[in-house]
């Protein structure tokens, strides 16, 4: 049996003999099934067609997406330290050339993952860096598809990851949608990693808040306040959302401030 991957959002799901009926994920409505129809495709099918794409974005930071594109199109990021780094989100392409790579650079501790849309192949990933735990908050466990004893669920607002890594719940796009923050990150000014709970926007100098991205829904003006002053104790001067291009390089705690309140007087 093969964990096979939905082709709308890159998530795998239980390993079975035939492809599920549908994928839960795309069926929720901050999703969407393609207007073809539900599509599967697996592991091995990547791998004949794709190759990672491996590239360090800043000093000890590697992003690793995908070429071409798979499904949304997210890139993780590797924070690579003494010990084993940390790997922040996940693609549905796992090589072992990623993987030999990954290694090379001092292997990964713990896997951490901001919401279910980037859960992809993340227990393959966690198997070829040798089991290492997957970080999921609570709040999201209805949405993993594909359960494994390598997932540990964490509760309340804040898990430290250790040598200066924290992952915090901020909500909004999902219950237990989090961020990472990494103190080291950005020459010591600190970074944000955030996924699409804060979404750097095509303008880099700004971000947005939504319950669902292609749907078009926003958030209310109280959730992104809240999710706002939930980072507010964090000194960061860099955002890293989930592609590549979605990286604001500085002045991020002001611009998130700004940001807040050009989408609040937008939605009054």
């Amino acid at each position: 049996m093969q964990s096979f991957i939905c082709t709308t959002c890159g998530v795998g799901h239980a390993p079975s003999e035939t492809p599920p009926s549908s994928c839960a994920i795309c069926g929720d409505e901050r999703q969407y099934v393609n207007a073809s129809g539900q599509a599967w495709t697996t592991l091995a099918a990547l791998k004949e067609t794709h190759s990672n794409d491996i590239r360090e974005v800043e000093v000890g930071l590697f992003g690793v997406g995908a070429s071409p594109q798979i499904a949304i199109g997210q890139r993780a990021l590797f924070i690579a330290q003494p010990g084993g780094g940390v790997l922040w989100d996940c693609t549905p392409l796992v090589t072992d050339a990623a993987v030999e790579r990954i290694k090379g650079l001092g292997g990964v501790r713990a896997i951490a993952i901001s919401h279910p849309h980037f859960y992809s192949s993340m227990v393959d990933w966690s198997e070829a860096l040798g089991g290492v735990p997957i970080h999921i908050h609570e709040s999201n466990r209805q949405y993993v598809m594909r359960p494994s004893d390598r997932v540990s669920y964490w509760a309340g607002e804040t898990l430290g990851l250790d040598q200066g890594i924290t992952l915090r719940r901020c909500g909004g796009h999902f219950a237990g949608s989090s961020v990472l923050h990494w103190a080291a990150g950005a020459d010591g000014k600190g970074v944000l990693m955030t996924g699409d709970t804060i979404m750097v926007v095509p303008d880099t100098r700004w971000v947005s808040f939504m319950y669902s991205y292609p749907n078009l829904i926003p958030l209310p003006a109280r959730e992104v306040r809240r999710i706002a002053a939930s980072v507010e104790d964090f000194a960061y001067d860099r955002i890293y959302s989930a592609w590549w291009d979605r990286v604001m390089q500085r002045d991020a705690k002001a611009r998130v401030a700004a940001s807040v309140e050009r989408y609040v007087t937008a939605i009054s």
